[in-house]
C-alpha cells in the first residue's frame, strides 16, 4: 500500500465514525490508568459498568493505595483476572506516590515503569490524559485490521505500532486508534467482517483477495 493512501484512509474513517473517541469513562489521571489496566482482555463496556462504584471512592493514587486489596478485588471482579489486576493497581499507585510525588507521569518511559502498564496502556494515558499522541495503542481491533488491510505483517503489538507510525502522518496519530476501534466494532468485525459495506475496502489487501 502506498504511503500517500494513509491520509485518505484516515479521512474516510473519520467520515464514517465522526464520534470516534476513547470509550473508557474516568475523571482523573489515576482513574484513567486503572480503567486501561482493567480493559485488558475485557470490553470497555464491561469496564464502564464496573468502575463507577470504585471511582466514587478512589480518585487519586493515594486512594487506590489505601484501599484494602480484597475490597479492590470485589470492585473489579467482573473485569476478569481481578487478582492480578488488583495487585498491579495497588503496586502502580504506590509507585506513583513514591517515585513521582503522587502524580501520574506524563512520558512513556516513566509510565511504562509502572506495574501493569505496558506500551498500549501508556499510549492511551498519554493521549487521553495529556493530549499527546506519542504512538498508537495497538489493541485487538488495531492488530486485526492492520493485518487484514496489509498495513503490517507483524503479530506483536509493538512491531505493528512501528509499522503504523511509519505509514500514517504524525498529525493523524491521535485519531488512528479510536478510528480502528470503531471500525473494528462496527464493520471489520472479527467473526464476520462486513467487507462489502467497508468504506476503506479499496485499500484492503484481504478484500482484494476475496
Amino acid at each position: 500500500m502506498k504511503k500517500t493512501d494513509a491520509r485518505k484512509i484516515v479521512e474516510l474513517l473519520k467520515k464514517a465514525y465522526p464520534e470516534a473517541s476513547c470509550s473508557l469513562d474516568f475523571e482523573t489521571p489515576m482513574q484513567a490508568v486503572v480503567a486501561v489496566i482493567l480493559s485488558a482482555q475485557c470490553t470497555d463496556e464491561r469496564v464502564n459498568k464496573t468502575t463507577p462504584a470504585l471511582f466514587k471512592i478512589c480518585k487519586t493514587p493515594k486512594d487506590f493505595a489505601n484501599l484494602d486489596i480484597k475490597e479492590l478485588e470485589n470492585f473489579i471482579h467482573p473485569c476478569g483476572f481481578y487478582k492480578n489486576k488488583a495487585k498491579n493497581i495497588k503496586l502502580c499507585s504506590r509507585q506513583i506516590l513514591e517515585n513521582f510525588n503522587g502524580n501520574v507521569p506524563n512520558n512513556m518511559e516513566d509510565l511504562m515503569s509502572l506495574s501493569g502498564v505496558g506500551r498500549k496502556t501508556a499510549n492511551v494515558v498519554m493521549l487521553e490524559v495529556f493530549g499527546i499522541a506519542q504512538g498508537i495503542a495497538v489493541d485487538t481491533h488495531a492488530k486485526r485490521i492492520s493485518n487484514l488491510m496489509g498495513l503490517s505483517k507483524e503479530k506483536e503489538p509493538e512491531k505493528i505500532e512501528q509499522d503504523l507510525i511509519k505509514f500514517f502522518p504524525k498529525d493523524t496519530l491521535k485519531d488512528i486508534n479510536h478510528l480502528l476501534v470503531f471500525h473494528g466494532r462496527n464493520t471489520c468485525i472479527a467473526r464476520k467482517p462486513k467487507c462489502d459495506k467497508c468504506i476503506v475496502n479499496s485499500f484492503c489487501k484481504f478484500y482484494k483477495n476475496l
